[in-house]
């Protein structure tokens, strides 16, 4: 196994390429079950006939667990909007079309978004009133049990030299209210500093899938204080200033 073509690195990971494998290895205090529950959901998302590349092994290197998979040749729409940014537009109704294919499928296996929510709020840095309005409105909103990624950003959407464009990155999917995870790379967007490209998103999605802005802003507190609990400290200021607001505006 060939670890020299390293593609990228993440908190804790490191991502290389061999060949036409893609092989992740995570570092040693990276909880094991977190790995091979990884390695799950992306096998369990592979059977609802989605493009993403397919699980072959899960593995330890020196010491280290390392999930392996397919490698897609190609570039991510991120790369793409920056060499060719006159048509971002363009590669955000792509994007938008990807979400929305991801959101028409179902997989009741997966761990439920409502329930991951939940937890991450009682672990942020809120006062007890604060999480307490959230909890009640997370309660109140519609349980659904659609495909959610979990952290759908265009670096995670590699678009092949065929043309298809492949989603990775499925270590956060689960089933639940689409609107959750729309609010949830609306907040991605807005932490990169494009502001611009939030909103366009924001409008082509509801356009797009007949949801009116209101009923996913009603998601962003709720999404904020989740996404709050991890991070760097400057993202998770402009989190908790989300998660503070009970009526977004």
């Amino acid at each position: 196994m060939n670890l020299d073509r390293v593609i990228a690195v993440r908190n804790a990971k490191t991502i290389y390429r061999d060949g036409d494998r893609c092989i992740k290895v995570f570092n040693e205090n990276y909880a094991k079950a977190d790995i091979l529950n990884e390695a799950l959901n992306q096998a369990r998302i592979e059977e609802t006939g989605l493009h993403i590349p397919r699980i072959l092994g899960v593995s330890m290197i020196e010491g280290k667990w390392a999930i392996i998979s397919e490698y897609i040749h190609g570039k991510t729409l991120s790369q793409l909007m920056k060499e060719d940014p006159d048509n971002k537009s363009k590669y955000l109704n792509l994007f938008v079309d990807v979400q929305m294919e991801i959101q028409s499928k179902t997989c009741p296996m997966l761990n439920r978004l409502k329930d991951k929510m939940s937890r991450k709020i009682e672990q942020a840095d809120l006062d007890a009133t604060t999480r307490y309005d959230l909890h009640a409105r997370l309660e109140g909103m519609p349980t659904h049990n659609k495909v959610c990624h979990g952290d759908f950003w265009p670096s995670n959407v590699i678009i092949s030299d065929e043309g298809i464009p492949y989603v990775i990155d499925w270590s956060h999917v689960t089933q639940g209210n689409a609107s959750a995870d729309v609010a949830r790379t609306y907040l991605l967007f807005w932490l990169n500093g494009d502001t611009e490209g939030a909103g366009e998103y924001l409008n082509l999605f509801c356009e797009k899938s007949g949801t009116p802005i209101q009923y996913v802003q009603k998601w962003m507190p709720i999404v904020a204080a989740s996404q709050s609990v991890k991070g760097n400290e400057k993202e998770r200021e402009l989190l908790l200033s989300w998660a503070s607001v009970v009526e977004y505006h």
